[in-house]
């Protein structure tokens, strides 16, 4: 509409682009072709495929800017991962940091970390396998810290498959792509508050 361009992210391509000329290609500068007042809200890492939304004037730049600021945002993922969690469901509460040395890795702090919560639920099974079980996953940060999904599943020993940088080799060969995707997302619309969700359909 005239107040929010809501597209579906393809995972492989930059929200925005890179500093290099071989990086000017993402999903900033498309939308900016067809939409020239395209303005940034917020980002999706480059594997990560599913939802994204861009306001279409500065007032409604600031004002998304302000809910995803203020927690205001719902944000539902899905994910593919290594392993059958113990419990159906969960919350993961690990303050995270970057990794300087590593950039852009990024670490679980308990000294300098931010505060970073994930909220988790078991969907399906999909392999029961003694020494490769993978199950489907649905993801709700609280936060939302860089890679806080990929760290996160990790850290609980259930590293999302396909990752390149928190997979072990096995997860990470076992599927072509990071398996997570940016299912739905609900907001407040910037017009009259009006509480709006926008969903992609899962590609896995």
């Amino acid at each position: 509409d005239e107040y929010v361009l809501v597209l579906s992210k393809p995972s492989g391509l930059l929200s925005v682009p890179g500093r290099d000329k071989h990086l000017q290609d993402s999903l900033q500068t498309r939308a900016e072709r067809e939409f020239p007042n395209a303005l940034l809200v917020h980002r999706l890492d480059m594997e990560t495929s599913g939802v994204f939304i861009m306001a279409l004037n500065k007032d409604v730049q600031r004002n998304l800017g302000l809910q995803f600021e203020r927690r205001k945002t719902e944000k539902t993922y899905i994910a593919r991962v290594w392993g059958q969690p113990k419990d159906d469901a969960g919350q993961i509460d690990l303050p995270l940091r970057c990794d300087w040395e590593r950039r852009p890795i990024q670490m679980v702090c308990h000294d300098h970390g931010k505060p970073s919560q994930t909220k988790w639920r078991v969907l399906a099974v999909e392999k029961d396998d003694a020494e490769q079980s993978i199950s489907r996953i649905e993801l709700k940060p609280i936060t939302g810290r860089s890679h806080q999904l990929r760290v996160h599943m990790a850290e609980i020993g259930h590293p999302i498959l396909g990752d390149p940088f928190y997979a072990h080799e096995k997860a990470f060969k076992e599927a072509s792509r990071l398996q997570l995707h940016a299912q739905s997302l609900t907001i407040h619309h910037p017009k009259d508050g009006a509480i709006i969700s926008f969903k992609s359909d899962v590609e896995f």
